[in-house]
């Protein structure tokens, strides 16, 4: 446990032991919360960029996959018009 002191200010320095367990560097963003405790002190989360490799895999399956030509085959969507008694079907 470690005591601080608070400043005229309203400021309070970390010290550097902590920061360093912490991985935190000037210039970390923290939230700081009132709790029933005290003051409750954590790191701001992170909003990391996604990168296209993070996404692969997201959208799980059970069917075979669909195969390049006939993905690249045109839709037809006439049986779907008529059903709905539109024209074009």
């Amino acid at each position: 446990m470690t005591t601080v002191t608070l400043t005229s200010n309203g400021q309070v320095v970390i010290p550097k032991l902590i920061c360093d367990q912490l991985h935190w560097q000037a210039g970390h963003e923290l939230v700081v919360e009132v709790t029933a405790a005290g003051v409750l002190l954590t790191s701001k989360p992170q909003a990391k960029p996604l990168r296209l490799e993070s996404l692969r895999g997201f959208l799980k399956q059970d069917a075979q996959p669909v195969g390049l030509e006939e993905l690249c085959l045109p839709v037809d969507y006439a049986a779907e018009r008529a059903e709905r008694g539109q024209p074009g079907g």
